[in-house]
């Protein structure tokens, strides 16, 4: 493994110093003065490991942090920062950085920081190992597969799984280092920050397994006679108080003279939930400092040869081309580290399973509407013949 390290600091003392003590280590050093030569040293050198004072004039360390990591997120980041930095430090945590050290710099804890350093850098080369030995024998055993479409799919959804428990596993693994730190420096504030870290990521490993769960589900709809407006309003009550929170407009259209239609409201209700909230996170992302009027609608009206027609309109960030042809794969998101990928899938399985459609109009920076268009059946308080008319509207659906 190479030993080369970048060392960054603005005063020429802790270069001296700090180098010797990393060439007596065995390590081959490189410094920089400043966060802006140490972007070009990074650029020619790629040093797999760098070491960085937080506090610099001009660029300083939690800048060269994401900098680094934007080109290259393998790259082990080491932060130096004084006693009055703590808030920095977990700053840069936060950003990726391997680890933190405190100014006067002791040999123990300097080895250590380097030490688990060299640890990352070894696991993920073998982990990247046996991934790729992985993917060759799935790819191999996929080969002689392929007539069986339900294995492939199986295939499919499992490496779908296991990038979004990677994400999560990351989210704990930072939080159980900061614990780590708040017990070595008996520090109720890591403690604190380091637990909120843990417990989130345990909700979103609950939220997975639920989504999931939602997911399999093969006992078909719970069809009911009833008004379709009433997932509608259920999900404008349940959202309201989150979208005010945020500075959002939440707004109801509902067409009032809408007749009863058999559909499963439950199973609506977590469509509108899961496309409200992904408005909702839409118009978060614009950025609180925007002055737009963020708003989203929720709509329902009866179109042309459809019993009912729901929209969920934003005016968010919208989407790009690419994005748009891939929002209904499997375990596609676009909140990085927060999200599963799950809902629209759920969304679209739900909305097959009534022989609907869904559509989606959305444009970068302008927005996005969701359509949810429900086939109209020929009316009759049996439930039996309801399911009966379900069926052939989605066998209509699958070959249109």
């Amino acid at each position: 493994m190479t030993k080369k390290v970048l060392l960054v600091d603005d005063e020429e003392g802790i270069r001296k110093i700090l180098g010797l003590a990393l060439m007596d280590a065995g390590y081959d050093v490189v410094a920089a003065g400043n966060g802006e030569e140490a972007l070009e040293i990074f650029r020619d050198k790629q040093p797999p490991i760098v070491l960085t004072d937080i506090k610099m004039p001009g660029m300083d360390g939690i800048q060269v942090l994401r900098a680094i990591k934007a080109e290259n997120p393998d790259t082990e980041v080491i932060m130096i920062t004084g006693h009055g930095d703590m808030d920095l430090a977990i700053q840069s945590l936060k950003f990726e950085a391997t680890d933190f050290i405190t100014k006067p710099i002791s040999t123990d804890a300097l080895e250590i920081a380097l030490k688990r350093a060299r640890e990352r850098i070894y696991y993920r080369n073998k982990l990247r190992e046996y991934t790729e030995n992985l993917e060759k024998l799935v790819t191999e055993k996929t080969k002689k597969l392929l007539e069986a479409e339900r294995m492939a799919a199986v295939g499919e959804t499992v490496a779908g799984l296991a990038h979004a428990i990677k994400n999560v596993t990351a989210g704990l693994t930072g939080g159980a280092f900061v614990l780590e730190k708040g017990m070595e420096l008996d520090d109720k504030k890591y403690l604190t920050q380091g637990w909120e870290m843990v417990k989130g990521n345990i909700e979103r490993i609950k939220r997975m397994a639920l989504d999931l769960l939602n997911f399999a589900r093969d006992q078909g709809l719970d069809l009911e006679l009833c008004d379709p407006n009433k997932p509608l309003k259920e999900t404008y009550d349940l959202m309201l108080p989150r979208a005010q929170g945020y500075g959002i407009r939440l707004v109801l259209e509902m067409d009032k003279d809408l007749p009863k239609t058999w559909l499963d409201p439950e199973g609506i209700h977590r469509c509108m939930v899961n496309l409200v909230t992904n408005a909702i996170d839409a118009c978060i992302d614009i950025g609180a400092s925007s002055e737009m009027d963020k708003k989203v609608i929720l709509r329902s009206s009866r179109p042309k040869d459809y019993a009912v027609e729901y929209q969920v309109t934003d005016n968010g960030c919208g989407m790009t081309e690419e994005t748009k042809a891939k929002v209904f794969q499997q375990f596609f998101t676009t909140k990085g580290s927060q999200g599963t990928g799950l809902g629209l899938m759920i969304t679209k399985k739900i909305v097959d399973e009534h022989g609907g459609v869904i559509e989606l109009q959305s444009s970068e920076k302008r927005g996005t509407t969701f359509t949810i268009k429900l086939p109209e059946i020929e009316q009759s308080t049996d439930r039996k013949e309801a399911i009966e008319s379900f069926e052939e509207a989605r066998s209509k659906a699958r070959f249109s």
